[in-house]
């Protein structure tokens, strides 16, 4: 267009004067277009499902910030559906006053349904503290073809986290779901460490409150089980668990011989920690100052590429240690193979079906 324009402004004596002037027009015009500013790339609308935990006000005002760059650019969350439980405390406490924050701070539409914010957004965060209703409210997610983070825990069973990842190839939708703590500095970098050298082993430890209606550790001891499977990999082939009323501890052992435990903290001082015991040294976890915004920026990452971060396979097997640590509880603290439990779990999904 702009050589076009170039040759129409040459001298020609055929062409009269409006027409030169046109074509000086035209090129000037043409000239400019690179100078203008680029059309904005389009801004993801991100929804909200369940408002009982703290992480959606933390998660909005990560994403919603308008100085955001980079990975955190492009996505802003615009609407949200309140859901919550009526028989955890912890969920049915919190849904109005986090719903009153979002509406009100900092203006986010509030909607009666899952299906009508559906309409209204183009990925989901679900965010119901309560794991049991996420099979339920995941689908409709899924059929729209919306893709999914799923906060911790991703389900209130080990058969509803297969069923929902089952889902996801069925529908072909991502869905990925994480701890925070997977990405804080000094945990992610723990694994590949030359002081440390190849991992040997791991001890994480962490609070590890219990929810009558959830396995003893999805409910938070999640997040130092995937503190372990951070540094350890996949890999876990049976877990033995002793279990008082103050303290958990689950011990994996891995495929390849290497030792895994998690020591989970109901009394005295806790926070989240442990050490790495590699080829080269022995070294503490550093869990401090990590925050939300590494996660933030990898459900960012992930809405805008459709690449989880943390694979299928490693989140089922994170909840088959959990769920094997629970049989081990009921059988005194027995080894359980993770395959025995996962198994019992697709028999489950098989006659449901």
């Amino acid at each position: 267009m702009i050589a076009a324009a170039f040759l129409w402004c040459m001298p020609n004596p055929k062409e009269t004067t409006m027409k030169r002037i046109a074509a000086v027009l035209l090129l000037f015009s043409a000239l400019l277009i690179p100078l203008a500013p680029a059309g904005e790339k389009k801004v993801l609308r991100a929804g909200i499902i369940g408002l009982d935990t703290s992480h959606v006000v933390a998660f909005t005002r990560i994403l919603n910030n308008p100085k955001n760059e980079g990975d955190l650019a492009g996505v802003r969350v615009v609407a949200a559906f309140p859901g919550g439980s009526n028989d955890i405390p912890e969920s049915y406490k919190r849904v109005e006053g986090f719903t009153k924050e979002l509406r009100d701070k900092q203006g986010i539409e509030i909607v009666g349904s899952i299906d009508e914010l559906l309409t209204k957004v183009d990925v989901v965060l679900l965010e119901s503290v309560d794991g049991r209703p996420h099979l339920e409210q995941v689908i409709p997610v899924l059929k729209a073809g919306k893709i999914v983070f799923i906060d911790k825990p991703i389900a209130g069973s080990l058969a509803d986290a297969l069923m929902i990842f089952e889902l996801s190839k069925k529908y072909k939708v991502p869905v990925f779901s994480s701890s925070s703590l997977r990405f804080y500095p000094g945990i992610a970098s723990a694994k590949n460490n030359d002081k440390i050298g190849d991992v040997l082993g791991c001890l994480a430890y962490g609070p590890c409150s219990l929810e009558k209606h959830h396995p003893d550790l999805f409910w938070y001891g999640v997040h130092g089980v995937e503190t372990l499977f951070t540094i350890m990999g996949p890999g876990c082939q049976s877990v033995v668990r002793t279990h008082t009323a103050d303290t958990d501890v689950a011990t994996g052992t891995w495929k390849d011989g290497r030792i895994g435990t998690f020591r989970g903290i109901r009394k005295g001082p806790s926070g989240y920690g442990g050490v790495v015991f590699g080829s080269k040294g022995i070294q503490p976890i550093d869990s401090k100052g990590g925050g939300y915004e590494p996660l933030v920026k990898e459900i960012a990452k992930f809405f805008k590429t459709g690449q989880p971060p943390v694979s299928a396979e490693e989140t089922i097997e994170m909840f088959a240690f959990m769920e094997a640590a629970d049989e081990s509880k009921r059988q005194g603290g027995a080894p359980v193979m993770l395959e025995t439990v996962l198994n019992k779990a697709r028999e489950i999904n098989a006659k449901r079906k």
